[in-house]
């Protein structure tokens, strides 16, 4: 089903811009690598000139989305693209973007799992719908403040480490090597001249996003039990939802040089909010097991955990959902 959402019976309309290939498309895939790269140059500066925490933050995160526009795009239009230069810039441009991401990461995940533990044992809570006796609310309440305060020494001292890794990171001469190479990719783009168009490559990736999405099956629902057995059963059935996420990401930036397509944003905006909610839940799951594996903690402190790692494996599940009813739902069109 999925894969009849995007492909169209139809041939894929060029945009005008573009023409079939050739010079016109190569001049709207440089006049986009150019302008995240100036993007990527500004936001560096504002981060080397930002004082407050919030505006270097906003630098950070404009830093990322440039770097992750330009691999992408990278990747997705490569035969249009000296290769060899393109396939030595994409792994630094990842490099940097996920050293940059770990701090803000885990302090949404911190903050998730501060949420989750006071909604489960809030009296509102969700304690009841967890198949749990309704003896055990009384050791969940006892654990939770003992697991809260566990889950934020184990989270501030990783965000600590990140910080300091990415100031590392942006201090080091591989960066510097990385930031020269957008530099010269803001002036100029190693284009190669090959007559294939963009409207073809970028129907390409959405044809692999649709090829992974056809091939996600129902995992059912979780399986009740302790945390820990149940590790390497989460990352196995994450990863083909991770992968998707990922092809989505790309598929969204080829729409960005390729404007059009059979999908409609709204809906793709769904399907994208979903697995990065999917994704959130997944990694805070792993971060409650992972402390609910400390020697020494109360028992019920490890309870509270394993609670709170089946309440985020309640949530991948939801956001599963939401991404099946975000791709199957029918693309609603102007008359």
């Amino acid at each position: 089903m999925a894969q009849q959402h995007l492909e169209s019976s139809e041939p894929l309309e060029t945009d005008p811009r573009t023409g079939p290939g050739g010079p016109e498309g190569s001049d709207v895939l440089g006049a986009y690598l150019q302008e995240q790269a100036t993007e990527f140059l500004r936001s560096l500066r504002r981060h080397g000139e930002s004082g407050p925490a919030g505006p270097v933050a906003d630098a950070a995160r404009a830093l990322r989305r440039a770097a992750r526009r330009i691999s992408g795009t990278l990747h997705t239009f490569r035969p249009l693209l000296d290769p060899e230069w393109s396939d030595a810039l994409r792994p630094e441009l990842a490099w940097l973007s996920g050293t940059l991401a770990q701090e803000h990461a885990c302090t949404d995940r911190l903050a998730r799992l501060n949420e989750a533990l006071h909604r489960l044992t809030s009296p509102a809570g969700g304690v009841a719908r967890l198949p749990q006796q309704a003896a055990a609310t009384t050791t969940l309440a006892l654990g939770a403040a003992k697991a809260a305060a566990l889950l934020d020494r184990q989270l501030t001292l990783a965000r600590t480490r990140a910080h300091s890794t990415a100031l590392q990171a942006l201090g080091s001469p591989r960066f510097h090597a990385v930031a020269d190479r957008v530099a010269v990719l803001a002036s100029e783009v190693p284009l190669t001249g090959t007559d294939i168009g963009l409207a073809k490559l970028a129907g390409e990736a959405g044809s692999r996003l649709a090829e992974a999405v056809a091939a996600l099956h129902h995992t059912g629902p979780h399986p009740q039990g302790h945390h820990q057995q149940y590790s390497q059963y989460d990352t196995n059935t994450d990863a083909p939802w991770h992968h998707v996420r990922l092809l989505l990401r790309l598929h969204r930036y080829a729409q960005e040089v390729v404007p059009g397509g059979d999908l409609d944003p709204v809906r793709l905006s769904a399907a994208a909010h979903a697995l990065n909610t999917h994704r959130d839940a997944a990694e805070a799951a792993a971060a409650a097991a992972q402390a609910a594996r400390t020697p020494r903690i109360a028992p019920a402190t490890a309870y509270a955990l394993g609670v709170l790692h089946a309440d985020q494996r309640h949530q991948v599940e939801a956001a599963r959902n939401a991404f099946r009813k975000a791709w199957q739902r029918e693309t609603v069109g102007t008359p």
